[in-house]
């Protein structure tokens, strides 16, 4: 299988994701559209990973639009897509759906909720790293995923193909360093009460591996 990752700033990379297309064989190739402005076709995707990055899917940029436009292709063929944090607002974006100013920003650790049992086994409770100040809507046809004490929209899945999330299942501790360093500005402001150190003093629970596989897992079953 083809994975095409879309990656929408240096510091937030595929992390885990890698090692479940690993573990299976999977081909994974990634694409910086916010710099080159290249994008997978729809005909070369056979799962597609969208993860984070600084931007909103409200900004007015061709890529982002063209972005969109690559998820309703897949998502009407009903291909395996992944989003994580900006990358779930891309996909309820393209479905039409809002994207708007969460009730709180939240960047750090703090616990999300699983509300189905739609994916098999998972958790009830998860402590998984938030860098986020925008949420989105859930689609009339999808189902909520996870919620967190203060953003109750924090996960979505989709016709047992698609699944959005909020927050970040996929980084390693290397990832973890890699983003508060370079972007530790935006830790300011967040309601998590949260600084630099104490983000980087939280070690990644083994438990966020095992649930993304599980998920992984739960898109591309056939």
């Amino acid at each position: 299988m083809r994975i095409n990752v879309l990656q929408h700033t240096p510091n937030e990379g595929p992390g885990m994701i890698e090692d479940w297309a690993n573990l299976h064989g999977h081909l994974m190739y990634t694409y910086h559209p916010y710099q080159f402005g290249t994008l997978p076709t729809a005909a070369e995707t056979d799962m597609l990973v969208i993860l984070g990055g600084p931007m909103s899917p409200n900004d007015e940029l061709p890529w982002i639009a063209q972005e969109r436009e690559l998820i309703r292709v897949l998502l009407a063929k009903k291909t395996p897509i992944f989003g994580a944090c900006y990358g779930a607002q891309q996909i309820v974006k393209a479905l039409g759906y809002a994207v708007t100013k969460a009730p709180a920003k939240e960047v750090g650790w703090a616990p999300v909720y699983r509300q189905t049992a739609l994916i098999p086994n998972l958790p009830t409770q998860l402590n998984v790293l938030h860098w986020h100040e925008e949420m989105f809507t859930v689609p009339d046809d999808a189902t909520l995923l996870f919620s967190s004490d203060r953003v109750t929209n924090q996960g979505l899945v989709l016709n047992h193909q698609v699944v959005g999330l909020q927050f970040h299942f996929e980084p390693k501790a290397n990832n973890v360093r890699e983003m508060v360093v370079n972007d530790y500005p935006y830790i300011e402001g967040s309601v998590l009460g949260q600084n630099a150190a104490d983000i980087l003093a939280t070690p990644v629970p083994d438990e966020n591996q095992t649930t993304l596989f599980k998920i992984l897992d739960y898109i591309t079953a056939e």
